[in-house]
């Protein structure tokens, strides 16, 4: 209640109104109260009203919450539809070495949101955090999947928001190197929670990949746990081993495994009833 009255206090010198917003994973993973939450935080910002968003700790469990506040600031700015995320720490940015160890440690300006590369930089977290500079990153790369860029920078600096907001990027940016994707894609990459895996051979990984095309029952060889039609599932390069998509199944898992590797024209005959001709409908699946 104390840290909302500063917030709510601090904007008010300004003659700025805020408003409290609780959320939960469960928010997020289901699309009607994603689209719901959605729609009320843009409402918010129209009235020039300022939401902060927090966890729901009265209601979340070690199995459903968010983990730190870098996983809930890029979902809200999925949400939003932010361009940038700004995430604020007690460092001027993405170093390349720990710079309280090494003070010749050069400070990383510029980067593409998910590169490999940048994970061989980033340390645990302080004595008051959680997460660390890891969290922020893997932040950044989950960000970037919806068009928005990340900027890491030090929440010690001076008008640093403004700063940001006329193009001076202090700290760190990781751009997003894809444009923005439709609405119901956005919401398919942020989920946190995938029910099951689907395993697709080469052919249908390249089709996926290369065109964005549906995924038919044809091009999926095996699948892994239990799932529901309508859930979430991750579709796997079976020859590399490699997360290539995610995206809305279907059929249930039970009837999966009776119609993988069989053509579109074959389910019908063997389920008795055919929902529809794909596995996956293009329109349902994001690329990774």
């Amino acid at each position: 209640m104390g840290l909302i009255e500063v917030y709510e206090s601090a904007f008010r010198e300004f003659s700025i109104d805020t408003a409290q917003v609780l959320l939960t994973d469960s928010d997020i993973s289901d699309r009607v109260r994603y689209l719901n939450a959605r729609a009320t935080l843009r409402t918010l910002l129209e009235l020039d009203i300022v939401p902060v968003v927090n966890e729901n700790n009265t209601v979340v469990t070690q199995e459903i919450r968010f983990g730190d506040n870098a996983t809930l600031a890029c979902l809200v700015a999925n949400l939003i539809e932010a361009r940038y995320l700004v995430i604020l720490t007690d460092k001027d940015g993405l170093y390349d070495e720990n710079p309280s160890i090494n003070l010749a440690a050069n400070l990383i300006r510029e980067d593409v949101a998910g590169n490999p590369a940048l994970g061989k930089f980033a340390g645990p977290s302080g004595s008051l955090g959680r997460g660390g500079m890891v969290t922020k990153i893997r932040a950044a790369e989950r960000a970037a999947r919806s068009g928005t860029s990340t900027v890491i920078a030090s929440g010690k600096t001076t008008g640093v928001l403004q700063l940001i907001r006329d193009g001076e990027m202090p700290g760190t940016i990781l751009r997003a190197d894809t444009g923005r994707i439709a609405a119901r894609k956005q919401w398919l990459a942020g989920q946190l929670r995938v029910k099951g895996k689907l395993y697709v051979d080469a052919r249908a990984a390249d089709v996926l990949c290369r065109a964005g095309c549906s995924l038919l029952a044809v091009g999926a060889e095996k699948l892994k746990d239990t799932f529901s039609r309508g859930e979430l599932v991750s579709c796997i390069d079976s020859q590399v081993g490699k997360e290539i998509a995610l995206g809305l199944v279907n059929y249930s898992s039970e009837e999966t495994a009776l119609i993988l590797g069989n053509s579109s024209t074959a389910i019908e005959a063997i389920l008795g009833y055919m929902n529809e001709p794909e596995l996956i409908n293009r329109d349902n699946i994001v690329i990774l």
